[in-house]
């Protein structure tokens, strides 16, 4: 498991690569337009919070357990994110269309956000949103031959592979010392957070999934596989009495 001091250093050098050719312009056809602008627009806002709650949340946890470069390597992951939303606005001016100020869904998280203080929640809602992120860029990339969106979805699905890492060697920290009670409930509850909020995520989103090729079906079979392999390969039972009795593999979700 990497030290957040990898995490701060890695976030550093990555920001300063340049992945995205910025002499292209755009290139869509009026039917591309029509079903990925309004997502595009959402997902830009969303991109761009200041994550001063997150912060706060970081900073709190980063005392809790003596490790002040996790802080340093949030501020760092937030810039990183921030970067994603620059990109995508810029994008949209090339466009002329308007950069959105109000969306319901990122509306709904922010609220979220807003009272959540706990390094757990914001872990777990990080990385399912991140799971989402990779399979909605690269919808997105597929969705049109548009060469300068394509290199946008690309710097950004590399990022977010390296984000889920970050996210989930984090909650696999908070969650190692638990009992076996209180790792065996979680794992139900995080299953009913985590595709709870990727079907919202899907609905709100679908025009742009269908068109990247994207079904219902097929997004939660994808989704369902991220699941089992970040959130759910976290609670793999460990030599104690209460989840022995049980066999992993049937433990359907």
């Amino acid at each position: 498991m990497k030290t957040s001091k990898y995490w701060e250093e890695h976030f550093s050098r990555n920001l300063k690569v340049k992945r995205v050719n910025w002499t292209l312009q755009p290139s869509l056809t009026k039917d591309q337009k029509r079903k990925i602008l309004r997502s595009l627009q959402a997902w830009q806002l969303a991109e761009t919070s200041d994550g001063k709650h997150l912060i706060a949340a970081s900073k709190k946890h980063a005392e809790q357990v003596n490790d002040p470069d996790f802080l340093s390597a949030v501020h760092l992951f937030i810039k990183e994110e921030n970067k994603h939303g620059e990109n995508l606005g810029i994008y949209l001016d090339r466009l002329n269309v308007s950069r959105i100020k109000a969306d319901w869904g990122d509306s709904l998280f922010r609220q979220v956000r807003y009272f959540n203080t706990n390094m757990e929640l914001w872990t777990l809602t990080v990385l399912t949103v991140e799971n989402t992120a990779q399979v909605y860029y690269q919808s997105l990339k597929n969705a049109t031959q548009c060469t300068l969106l394509k290199e946008i979805c690309t710097d950004i699905l590399i990022d977010e592979a390296f984000h889920i890492n970050f996210q989930f060697e984090r909650l696999a920290q908070i969650t190692r010392n638990m009992s076996a009670f209180s790792r065996f409930w979680r794992l139900y509850a995080y299953w009913i957070f985590f595709f709870s909020t990727i079907t919202m995520v899907y609905i709100a989103h679908r025009k742009v999934f269908r068109a990247g090729g994207i079904n219902f079906n097929r997004y939660y079979s994808k989704m369902k596989l991220k699941f089992n392999k970040t959130i759910k390969r976290l609670f793999r039972p460990k030599s104690n009495v209460y989840l022995s009795k049980l066999k992993w593999e049937q433990i359907e979700l």
